[in-house]
Order: structure tokens, then C-alpha cells, then sequence
């Protein structure tokens, strides 16, 4: 029923964006039928979506074409559920919904994409047998766990999760199929495996392996070493299914071929995942596709992320090697903005982690904010500044837009786009430099507020949040919280006020011509003054321990000339607000 409904979505939205006249180029190549012996990726037909990226297909940028204009098909490798995700799993998860938000929000392309969740392998099974618990409980308890990390990092769900063990029946018929086609075999123990030199020079196209060089020897039920299994039999006591081979389960490369060919046939424009999975998972998968539709590309764009390496390490985090923090861990030190300012300082195809990464990501973050709440103060009379060189920032904003389209259309450059987003806000606190006298300029609200209506949304397309609208976050009480601190800083900033003022008698007493006596005028007006001081230290006092107090639960107090702004830490991000002045 899914995946009859996921394919009409798609129907529908290919009827609905139609071919548009202006939206894309027609790009006109051979498409997916008639098998031809050849490893060279071919141009697919279809729309040019103004976007070029590198495509490990073809191991070049390429303009990417898509099949229906205005709407990509795409199947992302989900995780194999017996533990915890780690940052490595976020790193590329996060990239890439980057890349499904500038293709949905900056290139108003529907995304259609359906993910895998392997939930019955080897790892599986190890770990449910030391948990004492059954396969299935174990996968379901991770991959809930995972959907929650997703969740707190933002990453955008696909359309659809597709698990393996709800697609065995479909499995089944996809290997039969293969096995038909003369590309497969059985073997006497009841496994089934792909015949790779059956391929021949098919095989490699995301690798340089050649299936006709010298094999190993085996001592399998292989016929060559480097065939895989797209069927396993069933070891004692093990979780296993009927087929036509005998109880087993599939192997793990026939199950992202089927649930991606349930959903979207033979046409697929982008498969994503781990540089890791490039071989033998993807190299596999598109052999097995290629057989079962008998066409000679399936999958038109391979995009992969890097490896996310620790600092002065050659080692990529992984399980495996023991060096990884679990997501869960990681949100407790940095916050999920923190992580994806991170993410989107590097290209997708590399990344590095250390804490002086992370340190720059959050400092970068705190640049913006307060650029967000200087701007929304001089727009709202509290910050005093000289008059504004409006048509240089209009100027500075319409350069902006064109670089960040044209960053983002060369691979998802998300570096050049962030780099200039602070340009932008550069320029914009090079004119907002704070005076003591208020000259009654007009301001220039407009084109403040035109520009951080527009950082505010480059971010929230990104997946983030800026700006005073997006303080209270983090539970269903923190509006309310938000605004108890509003009126608990301006309350404080009117007794601080009062504190530092001085009647008007007292402030604009001259000493009088001629004046004699013990005490003049101007020694009188320096002992009230001082007597006022002492009078009202207690409430500075009050108001500069108050301050303290709220520092120690991450909520920081800023006084300035005529306004006090208050900051809250939470998870380790900085959000802003701006008191009214009193």
C-alpha cells in the first residue's frame, strides 16, 4: 500500500510540474532500455536543474538533469539498526538533507525520497543474542532511537522509510528475476549469489574493479571470490524466511536495489550515502538493478559524503574502531545549530572534526546574532547611529543573493554561501557603530530589516534559527520563559536607571554669582550628589547581582547607554532578545 501510494505521489507530481516552459532546459540523451556492454555514465534525458554537481558515476561535476522538471527522485541509504548513531552517521545525514533543502527551497525542486532501514543482518543478530532479546525488539528499539536523533539534529524525514523485513516477498521475486537473466546461481547449501564475471565489464562503475582479474581462492560455495550473496541460508536458531532456496534471509546489497525498484522502477536521478558504502554496496546495487530492468544505467547520480576524520588522524570515525561520540553524547556538550553550522563550513565531500571546528562554528553563530539583535535595535530607535549609506547595503544584499544562487548551484557550495552571509554582515555593523547623541536622523529600517529578513531566511531554509522570533525554543514552556525574562530585564533596567540618574535640580545647579558662606552652591550640589551615590549603591548592587546570578544559569545580561539585552545559552547556542527602552 505504501509504495503503490508513494508511487502515485510521484505520478501525480511529475503531471503537476509537467514540462514548464523557462523552468529547465530539455536535455535529450538515451535513456534506461536496451542493454549495451559499456561502463561510461551517459547524460540521462530530462531538465537541466540549473544545479551542477560531482558525480561519482562519472567521477566529474555534471550538470544535473532530472528526469521530470521540478521533481527529483531519490534513495538514500539508511543505517543498519543494532546501536547507537554516532557523529559520523550525522555528518552525512545532515549533509545531505542540506542538500535536499537548497534543492527544495533555493531551486523549488520536490524531493521525493525514500530511505532503507536495514533491520535484519549479521550485526543485528550478534547483538540481539547478547542482549538476550530477538532480532526484530533490538532493530525497533534503534531504529526509533535513530528517528530521534534525526530529530534533534532537524534532518527533514524522507517521504518514506522502507524497512527490509516488510519487503522479503518483493526481495524474493527481484533475485528470481536476476537468476533468470543468467546473472545469478543457487548453490547446494541454499544460497544464492551473483555471478560477477557474468557481468563482465558492467561491473566497476563506481570502482576500478575488474571481475575478469586473477580470483582467490575460495572456500565458499562461491563459484569466484569476488561474487556476494544476495541470498543467505539460515544457520540454526536464526531468523529466517521461506524461499525457493530454502529458509534464509537476503544479503545486504539486494535490499536497497529492491525497495528503491518498488518505489521508483528502473528511473532513479540521485542515490546518496557514505564514501564508505561507494564499494561494494553501491557497485553492487547498480549491478544488480541493471540486471533486473535490463537497461544500461540505473541510478544517474551517486553522491557521496566524506568520511568525517578526527583532527591529526588518518582514521574516519567509526564503531568499529572505537573512536566515535554517539549523537545523543554530542548534543549534550554542542547544540543541533552548532553541529550544522559545523557541516556547512566544509564541502560535503570532506570533512574534518575537532574542537577548534566546532569552536569556530559556534562562534560564528554568535556573530550572527548579535549582527540580528544590533540590527533589530537600530531599527527600533534603542541603538543611535550615524545616518546609513542605504544604497551601499542594498547594494551588498543584491550581490549577496546572486553569489549564494550561483554557491550553491557549483556542487552545494555551502562554504562560499556562508562566506558571504558575513560578508554581508560585515558591512552591515560597519554602519551601525553606536553614537551619544541622537543628531534625529531618519533611520534606515527598510533595508535593515530587508536583510535580516533574509539572513533569518537563508539559515531557517538550512534547518536553523536566528532572531528574536526564534528565542524560545526547547519545550512548551519556553515562551513563557522568554517573556518572564523580557519583563525581568526591563524591570531591572528602569531601577539601574533610576539608580545612575540625578534630579534635574540637582544635575543642573550652576553656583551663583556672589555667592558666600561656609558652603557654596557647587560643594552643596558635590555633597548631594555624592549622598545620592551612596543612597543608591544598594540597588547597582542589586541590579549587578542579579546579573551575576542569571550568568550562572546561562542567561547573560548586557547593559549598554539605554538599553540592556539579555542572551540565554542553552545547549551551548547563544539566542538574543532586546529590551525596550525604558
Amino acid at each position: 500500500m505504501a509504495v503503490a501510494m508513494l508511487r502515485g505521489a510521484a505520478a501525480a507530481a511529475a503531471r503537476r510540474w509537467g514540462p514548464v516552459a523557462g523552468r529547465g532546459k530539455a536535455v535529450g540523451t538515451r535513456g534506461c532500455h536496451g542493454v549495451a556492454r559499456r561502463r561510461e555514465w551517459v547524460p540521462p534525458a530530462g531538465r537541466d536543474s540549473g544545479i551542477v554537481a560531482y558525480n561519482s558515476r562519472s567521477r566529474s561535476k555534471e550538470p544535473l538533469v532530472l528526469a521530470t522538471e521540478g521533481v527529483a527522485t531519490w534513495y538514500s541509504c539508511g543505517p543498519t539498526v543494532y546501536d547507537r548513531a554516532h557523529l559520523g552517521h550525522a555528518c552525512s545525514y545532515v549533509k545531505f538533507d542540506i542538500i535536499r533543502r537548497i534543492m527544495t527551497r533555493f531551486f523549488g525542486i520536490e524531493v521525493i525520497m525514500v530511505m532503507g532501514i536495514t533491520d535484519i543482518d549479521d550485526k543485528i543478530i550478534k547483538r540481539a543474542n547478547e542482549m538476550n532479546i530477538s532480532p526484530l525488539a533490538l532493530a525497533r528499539i534503534y531504529e526509533e532511537d535513530f528517528k530521534q536523533d534525526m530529530a534533534a539534529l532537524k534532518v527533514l524525514p524522507p517521504t518514506v522509510y522502507m524497512r527490509v523485513t516488510d519487503n522479503i516477498p518483493q526481495i524474493i521475486s527481484f533475485i528470481k528475476t536476476i537468476i533468470d537473466s543468467g546473472q545469478a546461481y543457487a548453490t547446494s547449501q541454499g544460497n544464492v549469489y551473483f555471478d560477477v564475471k557474468s557481468w563482465g565489464k558492467r561491473y566497476g562503475v563506481l570502482t576500478t574493479i575488474h571481475p575478469d582479474t586473477q580470483d582467490e581462492a575460495v572456500d565458499t560455495d562461491k563459484r569466484h571470490s569476488k561474487d556476494f550473496a544476495l541470498w543467505k541460508a539460515a544457520k540454526p536458531q536464526e531468523l529466517s524466511w521461506t524461499s525457493p532456496w530454502g529458509k534464509g534471509r537476503p544479503g545486504w546489497h539486494i535490499e536497497c536495489s529492491t525497495i528503491s525498484s518498488a518505489v521508483f522502477g528502473k528511473q532513479l536521478d540521485i542515490h546518496t550515502g557514505g564514501i564508505d558504502l561507494a564499494f561494494p554496496h553501491h557497485e553492487n546495487e547498480i549491478a544488480q538493478c541493471e540486471v533486473y530492468h535490463q537497461c544500461e544505467q540505473w541510478g544517474n547520480y551517486f553522491l557521496h559524503s566524506g568520511h568525517l576524520h578526527v583532527k591529526g588522524s588518518q582514521e574516519k570515525m567509526s564503531k568499529s574502531l572505537k573512536n566515535y561520540i554517539t549523537i545523543k553524547d554530542f548534543l549534550k556538550k554542542f547544540s543541533s545549530d552548532q553541529f550544522r553550522m559545523f557541516c556547512l563550513r566544509s564541502r560535503y565531500s570532506s570533512v574534518e572534526f575537532s574542537d577548534e571546528s566546532m569552536d569556530d562554528a559556534k562562534h560564528l553563530l554568535q556573530a550572527i546574532s548579535s549582527f540580528i539583535r544590533d540590527a533589530n535595535a537600530y531599527i527600533k530607535g534603542q541603538l543611535v547611529c550615524d545616518p546609513v549609506r542605504e544604497d551601499i547595503l542594498w547594494e551588498r544584499l543584491a550581490n549577496t543573493k546572486v553569489t549564494v544562487k550561483a554557491a550553491f548551484a557549483d556542487d552545494f557550495d555551502t562554504s562560499r554561501a556562508v562566506a558571504a552571509i558575513m560578508d554581508l554582515i560585515h558591512h552591515g555593523n560597519r554602519q551601525l557603530k553606536a553614537v551619544t547623541k541622537d543628531a534625529g536622523s531618519p533611520r534606515s529600517s527598510v533595508v535593515y530589516g530587508t536583510i535580516i529578513s533574509y539572513i533569518e531566511g537563508f539559515f531557517n531554509a538550512l534547518g536553523m534559527s536566528f532572531g528574536e522570533r526564534q528565542v524560545a525554543v526547547g519545550g512548551d514552556n519556553s515562551a513563557v520563559l522568554s517573556n518572564v525574562l523580557d519583563e525581568l530585564v526591563r524591570f531591572r533596567t528602569k531601577v539601574r536607571h533610576y539608580a545612575l540618574a540625578l534630579p534635574e535640580e540637582a544635575a543642573e545647579a550652576v553656583p551663583m554669582e556672589g555667592a558666600t558662606g561656609a558652603k557654596g552652591p557647587k560643594e552643596e550640589q558635590k555633597e548631594k550628589r555624592q549622598q545620592l551615590m551612596r543612597e543608591r549603591k544598594p540597588l547597582l548592587e542589586a541590579c549587578d547581582s542579579l546579573r551575576g546570578d542569571l550568568a550562572a544559569f546561562g542567561i547573560h545580561i548586557k547593559d549598554r547607554a539605554a538599553v540592556s539585552t539579555w542572551e540565554m545559552v542553552e545547549g551551548g547556542q547563544a539566542k538574543q532578545q532586546t529590551e525596550e527602552k525604558s
